[in-house]
């Protein structure tokens, strides 16, 4: 019997212009969530979920994933069975000037000065 054929898996994403500041702010104060979003900011191209380094479990970074997504920070979609990751960076600087630019380098200067 063949396989029933599925639909193409999507992912939702909030448009900036419904996101809060608040909303924006509580997804990066997260040392973790700001790791990732550090993560995708260094790597210069798109990231699968399985490629990040993280000091949580998968279950939890799928969580911070989400976390970020719904605050309109990445952007996920699928290719093939990998979940892929953006940085919604110009749409970010539109939205809220300055704030992801700020975040990323004080995460930085963090990282620095930790090492």
């Amino acid at each position: 019997m063949a396989r029933p054929r599925t639909a193409a898996r999507t992912v939702e994403h909030p448009d900036l212009s419904e996101v809060s500041l608040q909303q924006a702010l509580e997804a990066l104060v997260d040392p973790v969530r700001r790791l990732v979003v550090s993560q995708l900011a260094r790597a210069g191209e798109d990231l699968s979920c399985g490629t990040f380094v993280a000091p949580v479990s998968l279950s939890t970074l799928t969580h911070h994933f989400n976390v970020l997504r719904e605050a309109g920070v990445i952007r996920q979609y699928y290719v093939g069975t990998a979940k892929m990751n953006t940085l919604r960076a110009e749409e970010m600087e539109q939205r809220f000037p300055g704030l992801l630019t700020a975040v990323l380098t004080a995460a930085a200067t963090e990282e620095q000065a930790a090492a």
